[in-house]
């Protein structure tokens, strides 16, 4: 029997929950899950460029789980990517933490309780909750 899958924790809720090839209607795509704790492994890994083990910890799962987690993200989006399908961000086992801050001066999310950036210290702006999927 399978061991049940812990939450895996998220920053935030993301504002955008579909990508689509521009130019052709939605009934015509094929599409690929992508869930929100792949996406927040991305986020973590490839756009702020945390080592493997700070984004595992930030996401309370184990290295060789947030590597097992990426590679199947890498994959999900190639496919899209290559085959022209859309991408569809929806479900997965998480527990939202933070709130999601970008910094319009560096051009990064961060997700720190102070809503300042970490790195040039100017004011973040939070995503609107209206935009928030739930």
């Amino acid at each position: 029997m399978a061991r049940p899958r812990l939450n895996r924790r998220v920053s935030g809720k993301y504002n955008v929950v579909f990508f689509k090839p521009s130019g052709i209607p939605m009934h015509e795509l094929e599409s690929v899950s992508l869930t929100f704790d792949e996406l927040e492994a991305v986020r973590l890994t490839d756009l702020e460029e945390l080592y493997q083990t700070d984004a595992a910890t930030k996401m309370n799962v184990s290295r060789q789980t947030l590597g097992n987690i990426v590679k199947a993200a890498h994959k999900k989006i190639a496919k899209a990517l290559v085959r022209g399908m859309a991408i569809k961000i929806e479900g997965g086992t998480v527990e939202y933490m933070n709130k999601i801050y970008y910094c319009a001066n560096c051009k990064r999310s961060f997700d720190e309780s102070d809503s300042n950036c970490p790195l040039c210290n100017e004011k973040g702006e939070e995503m609107p909750e209206k935009s928030k999927n739930t």
